[in-house]
């Protein structure tokens, strides 16, 4: 069993504030086990590195033996949540929300154990609220302390329209830790705001107050904005090994000290044994091999990971095709265009996708750079196909 010191020391590791931090001691002095929620609007299928930061401090609550709460936002992301934004989000479907809630329960125990997890549903309770309830909700607080949002604040002062629904937002965040009598709500350091609300609300609801633990947004591989899809500097969690591998691979040596801190779950002590061994004269590339290994056994299993490792050397350092190198059939019938090809053979997302690429000058057909994303391949072939550095598969067209 940890001390009060080590506990402590777990719930602190990469936190960017801990709001209040000697409310927290308190609760933990009580040995009871504490209700940790985190929730998460279902805007996209797949979830990326990004997100887990908070999913494995999730994971260090729960394997210290308290409560964890996987809350989804099926009601709040009806809504859009007006954090970081400068407009109005588009609203999503409820059909479209559904589809995304599935997907994030089948990714979230990669990290989280499903056995001592709660998953919950918004819906549950802001469904069954009247008008008159929502009203008495919103009289809680005021517009004024809503223009206190750094982003509200802006766009008001810039003429941006900022619609009424928006300033529920925070609101319904609020009560869903009401509903769950939350002690210790995760959140973003983008979200202290609506935390905050949180935990104003539960005290003149008549609980005791949430303690707030905020965690940094993770860079992306550039190092300097979020990890985001739309800028494409992300990690999706359900990637193949070798994407994630190479992608890991590609971040700076400096960035690699600030993944260990948000999404390893080995010691401290052996992250800073890492790091004198590198002013030692140790490969930098060595120790993010590591690294790297952990997350992919995490989302894949170990032996994808070792197999990762394996290609990426291959490929990188020898100048070899992959092992194991995907073998995939594409029915090409009369001729395929290549970028269908691509789509069809599961080394680009969309057409566009491979579009993209081909322009970039990022595919290769048995080594030759492709020029003409239109280009038909003719059936009954085997092509050895390179999009970017990390996919390559073996594409048999069919008759």
């Amino acid at each position: 069993m940890n001390s009060q010191k080590e506990t402590l020391e777990i719930i602190e590791r990469g936190a960017a504030e801990i709001l209040i931090h000697e409310e927290l001691v308190e609760r933990l002095k009580s040995k009871r086990p504490l209700r940790v929620k985190a929730g998460f609007d279902p805007t996209a299928p797949d979830l990326h590195l990004g997100h887990t930061v908070l999913i494995n401090k999730m994971r260090q609550f729960q394997d210290l033996g308290h409560q964890v709460i996987f809350l989804i936002g099926d009601f709040t992301g009806l809504i859009g949540d007006p954090t970081g934004k400068n407009t109005t989000r588009p609203p999503m479907t409820p059909e479209e929300v559904a589809e995304n809630a599935k997907t994030y329960k089948e990714q979230i125990f990669k990290i989280l154990d499903p056995d001592l997890t709660e998953v919950r549903f918004n819906s549950e309770w802001m469904e069954k609220f009247t008008p008159a309830q929502m009203i008495q909700l919103a009289a809680r607080h005021t517009v004024a302390r809503m223009l206190e949002r750094d982003d509200f604040q802006k766009r008001y002062s810039g003429g941006q329209p900022i619609a009424i629904h928006e300033l529920l937002y925070p609101l319904v965040q609020g009560y869903d830790s009401i509903a769950l009598q939350a002690d210790v709500e995760l959140g973003g350091t983008d979200q202290t705001f609506n935390l905050l609300v949180g935990r104003e609300l539960q005290k003149q609801y008549g609980q005791p107050s949430q303690i707030v633990l905020t965690m940094p947004l993770l860079e992306g591989l550039d190092g300097v904005q979020k990890m985001s899809k739309s800028v494409g500097n992300y990690v999706g969690i359900t990637e193949v090994a070798d994407e994630m591998f190479g992608k890991l691979m590609s971040i700076s040596d400096q960035l690699m000290w600030r993944y260990f801190e948000l999404l390893s779950f080995r010691p401290l002590h052996e992250v800073e044994k890492f790091r004198v061994e590198i002013k030692e004269g140790l490969n930098p590339r060595d120790v993010k091999f590591l690294l790297a290994e952990e997350v992919i056994a995490r989302f894949h299993n170990q032996a994808a990971a070792t197999r990762a490792r394996e290609n990426f050397i291959s490929r990188f350092q020898k100048g070899q095709l992959p092992d194991n190198l995907p073998e995939v059939s594409v029915t090409a019938g009369e001729g395929i265009a290549l970028a269908n090809l691509l789509k069809e053979a599961g080394l680009v997302g969309s057409t566009s996708d491979a579009h993209r690429m081909v322009k970039q000058g990022a595919v290769r057909i048995d080594g030759e750079r492709i020029a003409d994303s239109r280009q038909l391949m003719a059936s009954s072939q085997v092509l050895i196909i390179q999009v970017g550095k990390r996919r390559f598969a073996k594409v048999t067209t069919l008759k």
